[in-house]
């Protein structure tokens, strides 16, 4: 076997549109002016190494992929491979470990490349006998998956009997031999292929264990990048950090004329604001009539000065401390202030007040009293917003602009302004819930993220009696005009039960994701009131549920799975991670009974930086029962095992500390909870790392990573086993990424970090902190108390067809069917109670129930084959061979799915 060489790769990957199709949709281009009219025969013997690199990462070409691949030449696929396999190892986090193959690959490629390849595949099969067809894409012992002979691809005997001419591989298109399987190629037993008696669940394989389709790039690279952009800009949810590095990369290779390519109306204010900016860049003073036509409040103006200096337009206090304003040309100075003084003045007023401190800041740069005669009221917002006296400014604030007015204070005369948010609060204060009402009802945003507030103060008031009588009419016109945010955060709130002194957790905004407890010892809203509120709500979000569908589906199937994943919040501190997974999701654990915990970091030029991997372990009442950290690198019979402690990371190789759980023995040490978390120990915060992120990998069966031998490998973390990893970023000094439960072998995944000061950080320091906050996560994270992806798939499901199929935790497939007389929410209060079932269980094998059809899928694990003529919308957490599928099906991420639900107007 030849010495492996490290693969150089470039720390720039995130930048190339190459990482970008890869991480959202799996797929490599190949550009067609490269190709050679037929396949080189030295390509194909590199794409035999090809495949064996990717299978030891869980991946594979799809045919028209590798056929692609094949036909270019020598050199073109040493880069293409190459750097297709630096990305993978860079999104699992595996570079810093991997070593390609073979030297020069794939020029020179030894004889022993097939040997190794072969022994790969045989052992991945012989572990894993689910692996998909590579032709008709079935899999499963019953239908006799085998590795062809010579190439060591993958196909059923069905598909090798169906050829024509004499036996090929489908995916190389090499001759096969006399005997054309290598291992497998044997269907079970009659007996084992009997159908399914009524019942039995439908076989689901385990998470990970399939290999990961890579497609071929429907379109050129320019076309998918636009298309993608697109997607973004107009996005009717915050974007997270990862989708805000994606929108930076698309923007810098957008084409010149980007203002001609702009959607007509970018929901999001900070997307806009991003976007702006980059034309103001790009064009300068000939960009003000697009910034003009595309500003409507002042809080935009703020934004892109923000985002022109190069930092978030998130206008947090955390940004505003470290920014530079970038300065304004005189044309661009008067532009802006020309559209700041056309806004209505209360609300230009309001939103500077809002933002006080950047706006004071922004006041240097744009000098609104220089043009005080030309752009009055802008002048008369910062006279207001400065607390400016009057009388040494100008005698033109004499009759200010409404609604603003002139007071006289201490002897100095200034400008006063009685706000939206001054009116609302001095209402409820009083108990005034229906003055409050008629206020909230000109912003239904503000009516629905206060509706919780407005009951509360009315059972104070009245108790006992119901709500105000014109609720009901305000909401019928204030709903529909409401993002899916603040309905569905409504939503969750409203329709659980709740009780005096209950415990709360507040999500402060900011740019890592803290999160605070506490007891709310405030008057409960009863059911009677709330839960018309919860009504109207769910008839709003099923109205809405079926306007986006680009073709009307005949067939929705769902898994139950999604029970137990949050709709995204607060995503703008969301970690970036390889498996976007909404905080407070959870998710069932990797199949077996082991799993690594891992963490890598590189630590600054002279300065040293010690983090420390850490799981605290608790009971069922949250009673610390032990811990494995640097203190303890052993808990019970080796229930827990850590791998030492590194108390610096020098680059460039940095540090990697690992910790090995195994359930079983930590449930019989009493353990319930096990809690990962990472500490720096002296005190520096994750974002002056250069580079530092934890994650997950499955320890049990071949995914664990195995040698060309098919014994276990014995690398520290193996590619194919990595199941998920996140970046450790922010003003952080302690972050909790999950929370393991054992007996219900569930997890949590919480990315949430914790304040922390004065160093020296571990368990045993802070593990009453960590019990109280996880004990409050768990709580607030409950289905019953946040709207889930669950209730958006239902809701869309249930007002898209009448026909959807289910597929419970245990791989049991139900069918619902709407009845004839049944109305659209009853429907989908059937489905999203998992009630009343028409029929048995399915038998029939879901990728025949799906071919050929319009479907809206909205799964846990892209499990399945990808069916003939299948078409429509797919959301999926996990990958799988679904993937392969073309792009009539579209891909959905979670944010996507919530943003079907925006408004859409009656």
């Amino acid at each position: 076997m030849p010495r492996a060489l490290p693969v150089k790769f470039d720390v720039r990957v995130d930048l190339d549109l190459g990482s970008f199709l890869l991480r959202r949709r799996t797929a490599v281009a190949v550009d067609p002016a490269e190709l050679l009219p037929a396949a080189d025969p030295w390509s194909l013997r590199g794409l035999t190494a090809l495949d064996a690199d990717l299978a030891a990462r869980g991946y594979l070409l799809t045919v028209e992929l590798r056929a692609a691949l094949a036909r270019s030449a020598p050199l073109r696929l040493a880069a293409v491979g190459g750097a297709l396999l630096g990305r993978i190892d860079h999104l699992l986090g595996t570079d810093r470990e991997h070593t390609p193959l073979f030297r020069r690959f794939p020029d020179a490629v030894p004889e022993v490349a097939h040997l190794h390849h072969n022994r790969r595949m045989r052992a991945f099969l012989r572990g894993q006998p689910h692996q998909p067809c590579a032709r008709c894409g079935r899999r499963g012992a019953e239908v006799g998956i085998g590795l062809l002979a010579p190439c060591a691809h993958l196909l059923c005997p069905d598909c090798l009997e169906a050829q024509d001419g004499p036996p090929h591989c489908p995916s190389c298109g090499e001759r096969l031999a006399v005997h054309p399987f290598l291992f497998g190629g044997r269907r079970k037993a009659a007996r084992e292929q009997a159908p399914p008696r009524k019942g039995d669940p439908q076989p689901r394989e385990p998470r990970g264990s399939l290999l990961k389709p890579l497609r071929l790039l429907a379109q050129d690279e320019t076309a998918a990048a636009l298309d993608e952009l697109t997607g973004l800009l107009t996005r009717r949810t915050a974007l997270n950090p990862q989708d805000r590095d994606d929108l930076a990369t698309l923007l810098a290779h957008a084409p010149a004329e980007l203002a001609a390519l702009l959607p007509a109306e970018i929901p999001v204010r900070e997307t806009k604001a991003v976007v702006l900016a980059e034309l103001l860049r790009r064009e300068g003073v000939l960009s003000l009539p697009v910034l003009a036509e595309r500003i409507t409040t002042a809080t935009d103006v703020l934004r892109l000065l923000w985002a022109h200096s190069d930092a978030e337009p998130d206008l947090l206090p955390a940004t505003a401390r470290r920014l530079r304003l970038r300065g304004l040309s005189r044309p661009l100075r008067r532009g802006l202030l020309g559209v700041l003084d056309g806004l209505p003045t209360a609300s230009l007023a309001e939103d500077l007040r809002r933002h006080r401190e950047p706006w004071l800041r922004a006041g240097e740069l744009l000098h609104p009293f220089e043009y005080r005669g030309r752009f009055p009221a802008a002048a008369a917002a910062f006279a207001l917003l400065r607390g400016t006296d009057l009388d040494a400014v100008s005698p033109a604030f004499a009759e200010p602009p409404a609604p603003l007015r002139v007071e006289t204070v201490d002897g100095r005369r200034r400008l006063a302004h009685t706000g939206f948010a001054a009116r609302v609060e001095g209402l409820l204060a009083v108990g005034d819930t229906s003055g409050a009402l008629a206020e909230l009802a000109h912003r239904p945003g503000e009516l629905v993220r206060r509706l919780h507030h407005l009951l509360r103060v009315h059972e104070i008031m009245a108790p006992g009696t119901p709500p105000p009588a014109e609720l009901s009419a305000v909401l019928a016109r204030a709903l529909p005009r409401v993002g899916p945010g603040p309905l569905l955060g409504a939503y969750g709130r409203l329709r659980g039960p709740r009780a005096a002194g209950e415990r709360r957790l507040y999500f402060p905004r900011g740019l890592v994701s803290l999160a605070h407890g506490r007891a709310d010892h405030g008057t409960a809203v009863p059911a009677r009131s709330s839960a018309p509120v919860v009504a109207a709500i769910e008839a709003e979000l099923l109205r809405r549920s079926a306007a986006t569908l680009p073709e009307r589906p005949e067939v929705a199937l769902l898994d139950e799975a999604l029970t137990g994943m949050s709709v995204p919040f607060a995503e703008r501190s969301a970690a970036r991670a390889l498996v976007s997974v909404p905080r407070g999701s959870r998710l069932p654990l990797p199949p077996g009974e082991r799993l690594r915990l891992f963490l890598h970091w590189t630590q600054p030029h002279h300065q040293r930086v010690d983090l420390d991997l850490s799981v605290a372990l608790y009971d069922e009442e949250w009673r610390l029962r032990g811990r494995c950290d640097y203190t303890r690198l052993l808990f019970g019979r080796r229930a827990a095992v850590h791998s030492g402690d590194y108390v610096a990371a020098p680059p460039p190789k940095g540090a990697s500390e690992f910790v090995d759980l195994d359930f079983a023995a930590l449930r019989a040490a009493g353990a319930r909870y096990a809690v990962m978390v990472v500490f720096s120990y002296n005190d520096i915060p994750f974002d002056r790392l250069p580079e530092a992120f934890t994650g997950f990998a499955e320890l049990d069966g071949a995914d664990a990573g195995t040698r060309p031998d098919g014994r276990p490998d014995g690398r520290p973390l193996s590619a194919r086993a990595v199941r998920q990893r996140m970046d450790l970023t922010g003003d952080a000094k302690v972050s909790v990424p999950l929370i393991i439960d054992l007996a219900d072998r569930r997890f949590t995944w919480t990315d949430l970090n914790t304040a922390a000061s004065g160093g020296h950080h571990s368990v045993a320091r802070h593990h009453d902190a960590l019990a109280e906050l996880c004990s409050d996560v768990l709580d607030h994270f409950s289905p019953e108390r946040r709207a889930t992806l669950w209730d958006v798939a239902c809701a869309r499901a249930a007002h898209a067809t009448g026909e959807v199929l289910v597929r419970g935790l245990d791989g049991t497939v139900r069918r619902w069917r709407r009845e004839p007389a049944e109305e659209t929410g009853e429907f989908a209060d059937r489905l999203r109670l998992r009630h009343a079932p028409d029929g048995p269980p399915v038998t029939e094998p879901l990728p025949a129930l799906l071919a050929g059809r319009p479907a809206f899928l909205a799964l846990l694990d892209a499990d399945l084959p990808a069916s003939a003529g299948l078409r429509g919308e797919l959301y999926r957490l996990h990958p799988g061979p679904l993937d392969a599928a073309p792009d009539a099906l579209r891909r959905l991420t979670a944010p996507d799915l919530v943003a079907t639900l925006a408004p859409t107007g009656r």
